[in-house]
Formats: structure tokens, sequence, C-alpha cells
């Protein structure tokens, strides 16, 4: 059988196909249609009607790609682009009636959870205690568990693109006085989130998105080309010294660099302090970098699940709506569980 996510999100729409036939989403092709949405932001995050027009099509595009491999009705999401967009009732309703596919927002910590079940399902439960760091366009996922789910998770504005136009548009590259402001206020937005980490004292602490992978390349770790199964990783003393050598190019310059492409050039300094003042803060001196994430984990949640339905009954929902609502968390299910087990031990035999 097979399965197919498509993804929104600030610079990309990603089409991932998946043999789901075992437990594990074996990819057998993707393809991604760059859009840049963030590039063309309004003031305030709306997203410009001719932005809309262009990811109507590519979602379009991406149907018929999907169709042609199998996959008929993709999982449709977009990330804080679409979410945090004053019209995104109107984007939401404009894809799903004119590209003929239901797309759905997820609140920002349901992503942290289900890039968490995908980075747990990756390293495997000899990984201890987890955390995980997940850097995109618009905001940065933090969670912590010693499950298959995470024992908390949350969403914060920390994505490289947000504070990309926040704090350095017009300079390129930055005052060294902006990016001390950048570094101020990731620290005021991670304190309490970082205490919380620090007194879990995880085991293990893994990174996704494309943003780590890039910062990791950039670090030493190895190419793409080497694939997926080699180990990866990054220390924040590298990263602090990545920092500093981003920090001094343009980013036309930047893109020379290991691993860092030219769509991701602009944003790539603000990214790479978020990822070493978070690793600051919380205490990690290493982290390990895992190339499951977002995508994966809706795959792994239905194959795990046996069906879609929890899919199927939230884009009911937020279409119905149009807002966000509060999605049953994915670990209430296991909570509901166990406290049956916890009265059935109980009651009188």
């Amino acid at each position: 059988m097979r399965m197919g996510v498509l993804d929104v999100g600030s610079n990309t729409v990603r089409l991932v196909i998946a043999e789901t036939d075992g437990a594990v989403p074996l990819p057998v092709h993707t393809a991604k249609r760059r859009l840049r949405l963030s590039a063309h932001v309004e003031p305030g995050g709306r997203l410009p009607d001719e932005q809309v027009d262009r990811l109507v099509e590519a979602v379009k595009d991406a149907r018929e790609e999907g169709r042609r491999w199998g996959v008929t009705r993709p999982f449709a999401f977009a990330t804080a682009i679409v979410r945090d967009a004053p019209n995104r009732p109107e984007v939401l309703e404009r894809v799903t009636a004119e590209a003929g596919v239901p797309l759905h927002v997820l609140p920002g910590e349901v992503e942290a959870e289900l890039t968490f079940l995908a980075a747990r399902r990756w390293m495997g439960w000899r990984a201890g205690p987890l955390a995980l760091l997940d850097i995109g366009g618009g905001t940065l996922e933090v969670a912590f568990g010693r499950s298959k789910l995470p024992d908390f998770a949350i969403s914060l504005p920390l994505g490289a693109n947000r504070l990309t136009r926040e704090f350095f548009r017009g300079q390129d590259p930055p005052s060294p006085h902006r990016t001390r402001l950048l570094r101020r206020h990731v620290r005021h937005q991670l304190r309490d989130v970082a205490a919380r980490i620090r007194w879990e004292a995880p085991r293990t602490t893994v990174v996704s998105s494309r943003m780590f992978q890039q910062l990791g390349r950039l670090c030493g770790a190895a190419p793409g080309r080497s694939g997926p199964f080699t180990p990866r990783g990054m220390a924040r003393s590298d990263l602090g010294r990545a920092v500093e050598q981003l920090a001094a190019l343009p980013a036309t310059e930047r893109a020379l660099l290991p691993g860092v492409s030219l769509a991701r050039s602009g944003q790539s300094l603000a990214g790479a302090i978020v990822a070493h003042t978070t690793m600051k803060l919380m205490g990690i001196d290493e982290v390990t970098i895992c190339p499951w994430a977002l995508r994966e984990g809706v795959l792994l949640r239905c194959i795990e699940d046996g069906s879609s339905d929890w899919w199927d009954e939230y884009g009911v929902r937020a279409q119905e709506t149009m807002a966000l609502p509060v999605l049953r968390p994915l670990r209430a299910a296991e909570a509901a569980t166990a406290a049956a087990t916890a009265s059935s031990a109980h009651r009188p035999g």
C-alpha cells in the first residue's frame, strides 16, 4: 500500500510517496516545488493573492503526480506560513476547492508530537529519555519524552524565516547589534522551556528539519548523498564557530559554504543562532541529526493506528470552523488506556 504526504512549508511544497505495507514508511518518490512563500508575505503575515494562486497550482501538480504513483488522496498540511496568516481561512478554502485536496493546518504542539514520534521510531528505545528540537520557517518545536509520545511538546515563534524578517530585514550581513538583539530575544522566549529540558536531563537530543541538516553539514556532518543511515551529529562548539562564520558573510557568500543552499542562505544565520542558543540554554553539548521529521510522523501515526480516522476527524473540524481546533493530544489514547488498566487492577475481583 502507498501513502502520500504533501507538506506546504515556508519555502517549498514537498510531496513524499511511501510504501507502508510494513511498520516503516519507505519512500519511493519525492518531489518539491519551490515557492518561497515567506519571501512574499505582507506585513502582518498575510499571503498575497498571487502567492495563493501559485500555491493552488503547486498543490494541483502534486495531486496529479501523486495519482501517477498510486496515491489519490495525500495527507496535505500547511505549517506556520499558512497557519499564522490572517487570511488562512481563504487560503484553506481556495486550495481545497480549486486544487481538489483538503489542506489542513496542525497546531504547533501537534507538529512537535508527530515529529517526536518519528524521531523516537528512528532512534529506538536505547536512546532513552529523548529531547527533540526542530527549526522550521516560522516556529521552533521542542518536545521531551521517555516513551513513544512526548511528556510535553511546545511550539515557539522562533522559526528561521520569521526571525530573519523581524531582526535582519534590510541588513546583509546584519550588524552585531542586530545579532545580539536576536540572541537576547531567543533567550527570553526559551527561558522556561530550557529550564524544563535541563531538569529532565535527556539522555539523547535529536534534531530534525532541513535547517538542522544544513547546519550539521556546515559543521562537518556527512553529506546527504551518503544516505539516511549514515550517522550524523553536531557539536555545540562547532556550531558556535559556524555562527561566527555565517554572521561575517552576506547571503550570497553563505550559499558557497558546505550544506548551505542558496534558497536558505538568507535565513541560515538566524537558524544557526536559534540552534546554538537553544543548545547552550538547555545544557546540550551534542545532538544527533535525524532524517525523519513531521512528514514521517504523519505516516507513522496512520500506520500504527491502522487507519486515518484521526486525520479525517481533524480535517473536518478544521474546515468547518476555519479556526484552529484543539486536536486531541496524541498521547490521550495512551493515557486513557493506562487509566483503564489501573482501574481494572484496583477493581475487586
